[in-house]
This record gives structure tokens, sequence and C-alpha cells, in this order.
């Protein structure tokens, strides 16, 4: 599967200038509402270690990581439900997204203008989640009229009726459907709801707001429990230019471990349940993203359909056996080692995946 994430905020909070460090791209990022006219989308391979050193053992170049999407609309203002601003026009680009990163601004700077003049970040949160659910409530609405009638045709329908009503009281009352984690999700899906999505935040600091945790502690709580991670857009575009020591040693040096792009992928993988396994061998080594809790018919299915289908068995190794037991060896496959050792398993249709299983399918499909 492939990860999306569609990005969202009040114009002036630095989502460009966030949007081209996350994603390497140089779109228009200017000190002036709707900078951002067309929908911009990047797509950045998840950074991981572990297909480098696979690649060193299994001798080849062709290094395929698993990859996130980011899709940055213009900036929302109040009112956008009804035609204000232009954000409100590419709501439809992150319907299909599987969560929404909120950029709220929370520094200070008079160079920099708010779109009312005023820095608030409770009150810039509000506006945003205010006009999801506004939209959310209109496609609600324009989907219960017909729906009501095909309900009134078909009984068994009832039960999606009953939550669709739900729904539209939660919106009705200014409530994102994230609010309630009771609503059946599925009854729900084909309409792609804004604020059915999980939401990280993402709070845009300066330099001295990366080591002020008392202020990020007031900011976090604005949203629990909904994650929040504490960037700084600038520093994030610096590191643009940097080779990975001195981006690391940049990073340091304001007590941050992790880039904000490494943040927000840990972030959206742990939000949505998500796990990466590995496959590997001389033509490829690559990461395929699962949910967590997928078996390994499913896993299959990542790759092919038809690898689901015929599933047969599934010949795995926990990556860091391969790596320890592969290290002394200077003969033979990389798996030698690791079969004379007895780390290899056959593992069947019920075999629930774990995020370190290097993985082989033995499949078998007939016309």
């Amino acid at each position: 599967m492939s990860l999306s994430i569609g990005i969202v905020g009040l114009p002036n909070v630095g989502k460009s200038t966030l949007f081209n460090a996350l994603t390497d791209s140089n779109i228009l990022a200017a000190n002036y509402p709707f900078a951002t006219i067309e929908p911009n989308t990047g797509i950045v391979p998840v950074p991981d270690e572990r297909l480098t050193k696979l690649a060193s053992l299994y001798k080849t170049n062709n290094i395929v990581p698993a990859t996130v999407s980011f899709v940055d609309i213009a900036g929302l203002v109040a009112g956008a439900s009804k035609g204000e601003g232009l954000g409100n026009q590419f709501l439809s680009h992150i319907r299909s997204t599987n969560a929404i990163v909120q950029v709220v601004r929370a520094f200070d700077d008079p160079n920099v203008q708010h779109v009312d003049e005023q820095h608030d970040p409770a009150k810039d949160i509000d506006v945003i989640n205010t006009e999801l659910v506004l939209a959310d409530l209109q496609t609600v609405t324009n989907r219960l009229n017909k729906f009501e009638k095909e309900a009134r045709a078909n009984p068994k329908l009832k039960p999606v009726l009953d939550t669709i009503l739900q729904v539209r009281t939660l919106l009705d009352s200014g409530q994102p459907i994230w609010s309630q984690p009771d609503i059946d999700r599925e009854h729900i899906a084909d309409l792609q709801l804004l604020t059915a999505k999980p939401v990280i935040y993402v709070f845009n600091l300066d330099e001295d707001g990366l080591t002020d945790t008392a202020h990020q502690q007031k900011l976090r709580e604005l949203v629990a429990p909904s994650p929040a991670l504490f960037v700084c857009a600038k520093l994030e575009s610096e590191l643009r230019s940097l080779d990975a020591t001195d981006a690391a040693e940049l990073l340091e040096s304001y007590g941050v471990k992790e880039s904000g792009l490494i943040q927000l992928i840990h972030a959206a993988y742990a939000t949505l349940g998500l796990q990466s396994y590995l496959t590997a061998g001389e033509k490829e080594v690559r990461a395929w993203t699962v949910h967590k809790g997928a078996t390994a018919p499913q896993a299959a299915g990542v790759i092919h359909g038809d690898f689901e289908k015929g599933f047969i068995a599934a010949q795995i190794i926990d990556y860091n056996d391969l790596i320890s037991l592969s290290a002394d060896q200077t003969n033979g496959s990389p798996l030698a080692a690791a079969k004379a050792a007895g780390k290899v398993r056959t593992e069947g249709k019920t075999y629930v995946m774990q995020p370190n299983d290097v993985v082989e399918f033995k499949f078998n499909v007939t016309k």
C-alpha cells in the first residue's frame, strides 16, 4: 500500500516551506496569502537504513524504499466552505489521502503576515477544524438526500443510514468525526470524509521554540489526544543543502534528534497502525508497507493480488539474524548461514507479519 498525507493550514503558517523541505521541492513559498494556487504533490522515499545493508549483502544497487506522498493545498481561511479564499477549491485533492497533517504557526514574527493580524494557535486550529467540518457536512448532506430513498427501498441499508445520520448530527454540532471513535468507519468509507481521517498536528516553531519544552507542552495539550510534532520549517529548509552528517550535527545543536520528515513518517505509521516488511534478492531489495496485524497472505497481496490468491507459504528470517549471521559468510547465498543456524522459518496463512521480517513468498496461481 502507498501512504498519502494531505497538508492543510492557514496561509503563511509555513506549509509550503515545510512541504519543500519534506519533499525537496521548490514550490513558491511567499510572505502573502495564497502563494500556493495549484495543489502540489511530492513523493518521498521512507528513510530505511536496513535496505542499504541488505543491498550490500545481496550485492545489488536496486533499492526500492517504501514511499509517502504529500499533498499540499492552498491555505484555508475562515469562510472557506462558503467560498472565501482558495483552499476550499482543493479539498477534494486530499479526500483520498490516508491522514491529514495540520500545520499550525507557533512562532512570532512581525515580518510574516497573518491572515487576521493575530497569532493564536488555538484560534487557528479552530478555524481549520471548522472548515473541515463544514466541508464534510456538505458532503454528508448531499449524500443523505439520495441515500434515504435507497434505504427505504432496501431495509438492509438501515444501519448505514443510521451511521450517516449520526455523523450529520455530530458535524452539525461542529464536532469532527475523529472526536467520536465509536462511529462505524466502514459505513462512511466511500464518502472520504476529511474529519474521519487521523490528524497529526505539526507546530511550526522558531529556533528558540525547539528547546522550549514548556511552550511545547501547552501546544500539545491543545490538540490531545492527537499526536503533536514540533519542527522549525526554516531549519528544515536549511537541512536540504547539507549532507547527512552536517544535517545531523545541525539538528543536534538545537537538541533535535530527527528531521521533521522522519518524525512525521514515524507519527503517520504509528497513527495509522502501519509497519514495513522487507524482500531481498540479487535483483532488488525493497520495503513494503502493510497494516499491523496483517497476515502473510495479506502481505503477499501488497506485492500482487495473485500472490495472495495463490499463497502457499512464506519463508521468513528476522532482519537482524540475517545481518549478524551473514557477517562472516564469505561464500554461498546470504541465507546459507541463517539456514544452517535454523533461523529461516516457513510460515503459513495465519502468520502475522512482524516489522523486521525478510520474506520470500511461495505461491501458485492456476489459470
